[in-house]
């Protein structure tokens, strides 16, 4: 299958494209899109976390669950949300982290294009969902997809920070080498649940003194 994704993921994941659950997975995304139900992102941003992140520049991963099912929220990087929109609580959240643990501010938007291309992929577990519809791709196959993904840069790449808010993330760590990464985890940015372990976990300090201390550039948040 011949799908429109960076090179390097192409050439990592494209055992991925050939199987049976992926090929069902394309004929119910494509589906759904031609449906005439709205769905998010747009397809052109579907692999956008990828396309702006190659796998040789992976020094850090961030998981989210899935995409905001809001309008012109969703643009394919996990937690970010296009320049102009309003910052979801989890973001403003994030940011507000940031700013406690680092000392300054990032940027006012909430367009984390800027991680992505640093080396930081903003993967969500599952890439598509329906508008309103919280979970509403779930189960349909990007779970696995994004299981290989994972695996694929912990086969690739070493040195590289996880990052796993909230136990749905978490469940994510099974298929990383802990010996040759770190992985941190927390509670969830959620206002739901920051203040459960998400404020105060320094996630962002730690990760620039892991990447400094393994010969990384540490990431400008």
């Amino acid at each position: 299958m011949d799908v429109k994704i960076e090179q390097s993921w192409k050439d990592v994941l494209s055992g991925e494209f050939e199987k049976e659950y992926f090929q069902k997975l394309t004929d119910f995304v494509r589906d759904e899109y031609k449906s005439g139900k709205t769905i998010y992102p747009k397809p052109q941003n579907i692999f956008n976390a990828f396309n702006l992140c190659p796998l040789s520049d992976v020094k850090v991963v961030i998981i989210g669950q899935d995409p905001y099912h809001e309008p012109g929220q969703a643009h394919g990087l996990c937690f970010s949300v296009e320049n102009g929109i309003d910052l979801p609580p989890s973001l403003v959240n994030i940011y507000k982290e940031i700013e406690s643990d680092i000392g300054h501010k990032s940027k006012t938007n909430g367009d984390l294009s800027y991680w992505a291309r640093q080396g930081v992929l903003l993967l969500n577990s599952t890439l598509t969902v329906r508008a309103h519809q919280a979970a509403s791709h779930s189960g349909k196959g990007w779970e696995t997809f994004t299981d290989a993904v994972i695996r694929a840069v912990s086969e690739n790449r070493k040195n590289v920070v996880y990052l796993l808010w909230g136990s749905f993330a978490q469940k994510k760590a099974d298929v990383v080498n802990a010996q040759q990464n770190l992985i941190l985890k927390s509670a969830h940015p959620s206002p739901l649940s920051a203040y459960r372990g998400f404020f105060g976990n320094h996630h962002f300090s730690k990760t620039n003194e892991y990447l400094i201390a393994h010969g990384e550039t540490p990431i400008d948040w």
